[in-house]
């Protein structure tokens, strides 16, 4: 290319958009002022058509927006149960019942075997994330672990194993559920009835926000007391609990049932 032959192009496109210009001022000097008013934007509209999209494309990206928004909000649909998952298997073997613990008459559910084997512990903490990845969840809320009290020698916070990575899988908040006095700071509080005595679930003030959609984790349902308890102390917060988890469930306690419309999903029974 020659010495200021880009120059020449650009001096020549210039000189064109000008001469255009020109050409439409000079149409408008003959017209009436109204006249000249129209023209001027339509030569205005023309011009810029391209900048903003037609109505028909923001209807269609509206209607992308909906579907999207109705995908995130549909009910958590089931699994054909005839088609069990398999890990299923290995995680209802790896749970170790020990009678008579915390007192007589109660077949206390242990789940530190499972903890001890990487692939059961995977496949519990898998088997959930794939149920609620995509799902409109915005906060998961996890009880203390009961089936580790007498193992971790009363230290309730470990109990929170499978809540923490369902909520980093999905892309949610992990609100803790406490007993008392062991959060720092102001909280709100629900008492409820176990199988085997009293007790009440703490949880932090301005921990959920109004309308936040909450998961429930727990490791077992019995009676119902302790996820009832959540779900109270939830939406006295103004959240909605779109579904409890847990891993076990003791079918015959009839905990379900207390639970009314909220729907649970677990991945075992035991008797």
């Amino acid at each position: 290319m020659r010495k200021g032959e880009g120059l020449g192009i650009s001096y020549k496109r210039t000189n064109r958009t000008k001469c255009q210009h020109s050409v439409s001022l000079s149409i408008l000097s003959f017209l009436t002022p109204v006249s000249r008013l129209v023209c001027a934007l339509f030569i205005f509209s023309s011009s810029h058509t391209k900048l903003y999209p037609s109505s028909e494309t923001l209807e269609r990206e509206r209607e992308r927006e909906r579907e999207r928004e109705r995908e995130m909000a549909a009910p958590i649909e089931e699994k054909d149960q005839a088609t069990e998952d398999p890990r299923k298997e290995g995680i209802a073997s790896s749970i170790r019942v020990v009678p008579h613990v915390p007192k007589g008459g109660i077949m206390f559910q242990d789940i530190t075997p499972l903890l001890l084997d990487p692939k059961v512990f995977k496949d519990t903490v898998d088997l959930f994330i794939e149920r609620y990845t995509g799902k409109d969840i915005s906060a998961v809320a996890g009880t203390r672990c009961r089936a580790l009290r007498i193992v971790v020698e009363g230290i309730e916070a470990r109990g929170f194993i499978f809540g923490p990575p369902i909520a980093l899988a999905i892309g949610a908040k992990f609100i803790p559920l406490r007993k008392p006095r062991k959060l720092p700071g102001e909280v709100i509080s629900e008492e409820y009835v176990l199988e085997y005595g009293r007790d009440c679930l703490e949880m932090h003030v301005g921990a959920v926000q109004q309308g936040e959609h909450v998961l429930v984790v727990d490791d077992l349902i019995a009676t119902g007391g302790t996820l009832c308890a959540a779900i109270n102390l939830l939406e006295r917060a103004g959240a909605k609990v779109v579904e409890c988890a847990c891993v076990i469930e003791l079918r015959e306690l009839k905990g379900r049932e207390r639970l009314k419309d909220t729907p649970l999903y677990v991945l075992v029974e035991s008797n």
